[in-house]
C-alpha cells in the first residue's frame, strides 16, 4: 500500500492481471436483442455501455484461467472504478468499461447500483456452484438479470409500476438461459443453477445432466422449473402495456414474446440433447406479436 492507504501501480498490475479476459463476443451473439433497432438512437450508446460492462464482468467470472479468489477481486475492484473508489489502469478497455458505465449513468440521473447489483451477481457466481433451495435462484436473478431490465425502463423514463413485470421477464429469461447452458456449465465452470433437492428427489445425479439427453428423471425436473417459469411470464405479459414509450414498449413486447417461445421450446425439446436457441421465423413472429403495441 503506498503512505496515502491507496492502491499502487504494483497492487494494480497484481490485481488485474496483465491481460484484459474480455472476449470478443458481442451483442448479436446473445439470445436475446440488445439494444435492436427498436431502442431509440439517442439511447443506443448508453445501451451499449451497459452491455459491455456487463459483458466484460461476464468474461471475468467465466475465466478458466483465474481461481475464484482473483475473480472476485477483479469483480471489487471494477465496481470500486465504477463508484469512483479506484483508478483504472491505463490502457485497460476492462476497466474502463466501468468508467464509462459510470459516466453514462451519472449523465442519466440513474443510479450507480445498476451496475454494481449486476456485479455483486458475479461475485457469487465465483464463490457459489450449487443451488440448494428455487428461492437462492430467484435472490441471484434479483442481482443477475433484473437490474437490465430496469436499467432500461429508468433510460426511458419510465415508473416504478414497470418494475414488477419486468423483474418478472429479466428473472424467466435468466433461468430459460441456464437450462439452455445446463450441461456446458457443469462441464466447464462446474456451476449448476438447478436446485439440488430437486434433483436429488428425481433420483438424478449431477454427472447425469452431462449425458447425450436427459433421463425421464432431469426432465421432469425440468418440467418442475418451466412450470414457474410460465408462471413468470404470465406475470411478464403485463410488461408492455404499462410502458409509455412506445419504442421502448415494442422492444419489451417483442422480448415477452420470445421469452415464451423459448420457454415452449423447452418444454418440447431437450436442452442436453440438442441447443434449444431460437430461430429468425421466432424473432419475426414476436415483432409481429409487437406490432398491437404500436399505439
Amino acid at each position: 500500500m503506498s503512505q496515502s492507504g491507496g492502491p499502487t501501480m504494483q497492487d494494480d498490475a497484481h490485481l488485474w492481471g496483465k491481460q484484459d479476459v474480455s472476449s470478443s463476443k458481442g451483442m448479436k451473439d446473445e439470445n436475446f436483442p440488445v439494444g435492436s433497432f427498436l431502442i431509440s438512437a439517442k439511447h443506443r450508446p448508453a445501451v451499449h455501455a451497459y452491455y459491455r460492462f456487463a459483458r466484460v464482468a461476464d468474461d471475468m467470472v467465466d475465466n478458466t484461467r483465474l481461481s475464484p479468489a482473483q475473480k472476485v477481486d477483479r469483480l471489487k475492484a471494477l465496481r470500486e472504478v465504477l463508484y469512483g473508489e479506484r483508478k483504472p489502469p491505463a490502457g485497460r478497455a476492462d476497466a474502463w468499461s466501468a468508467v464509462i458505465l459510470r459516466a453514462v449513468l451519472q449523465e442519466r440521473g440513474l443510479p450507480l447500483t445498476l451496475g454494481g447489483d449486476l456485479l455483486t451477481a458475479f461475485i457469487m457466481d465465483a464463490e457459489k456452484t450449487r443451488y440448494e433451495h428455487w428461492s437462492e435462484l430467484l435472490h441471484y436473478c434479483q442481482y443477475s438479470a433484473n437490474p437490465v431490465g430496469r436499467f432500461l425502463l429508468m433510460l426511458h423514463g419510465e415508473g416504478e409500476e414497470t418494475f414488477g413485470p419486468s423483474d418478472a421477464l429479466c428473472t424467466a429469461l435468466q433461468i430459460v438461459n441456464h437450462m439452455q447452458d445446463v450441461s456446458s456449465d457443469l462441464k466447464t465452470l462446474n456451476r449448476c443453477y438447478i436446485p439440488l433437492p430437486w434433483l436429488a428427489a428425481e433420483n438424478v445425479r449431477l454427472k447425469d445432466l452431462i449425458l447425450a439427453r436427459s433421463k425421464p428423471g432431469v426432465r421432469r425436473v425440468f418440467d418442475r422449473m418451466l412450470t414457474h417459469v410460465d408462471a413468470l411470464n404470465e406475470e411478464a405479459a403485463r410488461l408492455p402495456a404499462l410502458v409509455k414509450d412506445r419504442r421502448m414498449r415494442l422492444e419489451a413486447a417483442v422480448i415477452v414474446a420470445l421469452c415464451r417461445r423459448l420457454t415452449e421450446r423447452l418444454h418440447r425439446q431437450d436442452p442436453i440433447a440438442e441447443r434449444v436457441a431460437l430461430t429468425k421465423l421466432d424473432g419475426l413472429q414476436a415483432l409481429g406479436y409487437a406490432m398491437r403495441y404500436m399505439r
